[in-house]
């Protein structure tokens, strides 16, 4: 429940420094903020409490990332604040997670005064100088400033925010203490600068890329996840359906259409992928790779076949057709016009095949396995639900789910972070509440950040949790075996027993399996885990078609 602002105490401090950012966060789409609370940062959170802006706690600042990743995927931007150092550190590892996969996510600092930094005290949370935690952000955000003096703050505020809007990726601002309510002597108008497009590279580009187009027998559309980050689904649309184009994703970029339009391929991996799939679009003489991520992962450990001479590689960073680079076009102009643009003559319908989602009964005491696990799974998925993957075989076996919504799969397909999935479902549900996330995470993933849980039951969520319980970390199994894969088996069902909310459902067979998604469909008002037990040599169809491919190559 939203709670009760103190009216009048944000309005006297807006043209103070703190004042600044949280009205410049309110702007641009900042409903929310995660973090924990520190010494440095108390009174820029005093400040957030009597906002608009809602503060939503978390368990530890690596889940308040997480969290901020999850909302920002679904709400365009994100926030999380946290204290010196301490709180900043912990943050790093999913902050460097959005900037590897480009989720706006905005982190804030607080950080000793300005007047407590003379004669160089060792102050508590320090590290090696008062530098340190700026220098290390520096390295994993796109924009990052220290607002230490008040003449420049509120243009340093609009430079990294405006960053973090245009680049889609992590931006860093650092508060001092004693000038959360400064005040600059003179007034502050908000310069938004726009970036625009070489006219002239922008129409050779388009010119040169529908002739390929046209003249191609077999073309294809790869899209990334970039189309959703900026927003291009609609474009990526109008340029398939106008030119009877088919269109796959990648993993990282799955869901960015729906995967029950006529025109979907599948997700290309590689030799992960399904045969018909990597078959098309290795064949193809013209592969239109828009908003696309070249990473292993996305390639299927670089099994992946595409001859550059057959490719339009067009992203936010850069554009080449086959083997021409263009500069200064923006990935948005670019996409807009080839949205308008259509080949002359009329292309005949491509023949485009979905796996059929079959209804999935029941084989009653037969253990549960990983196939069928992710068969149930996918006959249950609908408008309703967001599937939130965390790492390892969970994510290699939901690549074969039918999503059938825009932007309802969410997962950690690049930087692939074990303990993305938690946390980012607590994200989702507070950017939408109206969205119920299905999150699949291995046992491994799970003890990483599963008390955010704790924050799922404060905030009255109910997300279906389904834990893959084979004792240990599978894809490490497959490429090397060792005691060094095998972890602590925990009775996971009876986590709702700690927290003092949510229903728990052990799962061994498959009769159980089909009795536990029941209830816990059933739950709308906490949620539920699923403690599947697996055979801890079970790996998904996708990781056995990467297996048997790489062995015939």
């Amino acid at each position: 429940m939203k709670k009760k602002k103190k009216s009048g105490s944000t309005a006297q401090h807006a043209d103070t420094i703190g004042g600044y950012l949280i009205q410049r966060l309110q702007d641009i789409g900042v409903r929310d903020i995660f973090g924990i609370p520190g010494d440095f940062v108390l009174q820029f959170y005093g400040m957030l409490e009597e906002s608009p802006i809602r503060v939503v706690g978390t368990t530890n600042e690596a889940c308040a990332g997480y969290a901020a990743d999850g909302y920002a995927r679904i709400n365009g931007i994100g926030a999380a604040c946290v204290t010196y150092c301490v709180g900043g550190l912990s943050l790093a590892n999913s902050v460097a997670g959005a900037y590897a996969e480009k989720s706006p996510v905005i982190v804030i600092s607080g950080s000793p005064g300005m007047n407590e930094r003379v004669a160089d005290p060792l102050l508590h949370h320090r590290v090696k100088d008062f530098n340190t935690q700026r220098e290390v952000f520096e390295k994993i955000t796109v924009a990052s400033a220290s607002l230490e003096d008040e003449l420049t703050a509120f243009r340093e505020i609009d430079r990294c925010l405006d960053a973090c809007l245009r680049y889609k990726r992590p931006v860093f601002l650092e508060i001092p203490r004693d000038m959360v309510l400064a005040r600059p002597q003179h007034s502050h108008t908000p310069q938004h600068p726009h970036s625009a497009s070489d006219k002239l590279a922008l129409n050779e580009a388009i010119e040169e890329t529908m002739a390929h187009l046209g003249a191609a027998a077999k073309p294809v559309i790869v899209a990334g996840i970039e189309v959703h980050r900026f927003g291009l689904r609609n474009q990526i649309l109008k340029l398939a359906e106008r030119n009877n184009v088919p269109i796959c994703s990648t993993l990282l970029g799955k869901s960015v259409v729906s995967e029950r339009h006529p025109l979907y391929l599948g997700v290309y991996e590689g030799a992960m992928g399904r045969e018909e799939v990597r078959h098309y679009v290795e064949s193809s003489d013209c592969v239109m790779l828009l908003g696309t991520f070249m990473s292993d992962v996305n390639l299927g450990g670089f099994t992946a076949r595409l001859d550059p001479a057959q490719c339009i590689y067009a992203t936010s960073e850069k554009l080449r057709i086959h083997h021409h680079h263009y500069h200064d076009v923006v990935f948005s102009d670019f996409m807009n016009a080839l949205a308008r643009a259509k080949v002359k003559g009329k292309r005949p319908a491509p023949q485009v095949t979905h796996p059929e989602v079959l209804p999935w009964k029941s084989a009653g005491a037969t253990p549960v396995t990983m196939k069928r696990l992710f068969q149930k799974i996918n006959s249950i998925l609908d408008e309703k639900l967001v599937v939130v993957s965390d790492t390892g075989d969970s994510l290699f076996a939901a690549a074969d789910l039918s999503i059938t919504q825009h932007t309802e799969f969410l997962s950690t397909a690049y930087y692939t972070s074990m303990g993305f999935a938690i946390p980012a479902s607590v994200g989702v549900q507070v950017a939408d509440r109206n969205l119920r996330p299905l999150v699949l995470v291995g046992d491994g993933a799970f003890q990483m950040t599963c008390m955010e849980l704790s924050t799922t039951v404060r905030m009255g969520f109910n997300p279906i949790v389904v834990v893959l319980n084979n004792k240990g970390y599978s894809t490490e199994r497959f490429i090397l075996e060792g005691p060094f894969n095998d972890i602590h088996n925990w009775n996971y069902h009876r986590m709702p027993e700690l927290l003092g909310s949510g229903w728990g459902f052990e799962v061994s067979t498959e009769g159980d399996l089909e009795k536990a998604f029941k209830a816990a469909f059933a739950n709308q008002d906490s949620f539920s885990l699923l403690n599947v037990h697996l055979d801890k040599y079970d790996v998904s169809p996708a990781l056995k078609r990467l297996a048997e491919r790489l062995q015939t190559n």
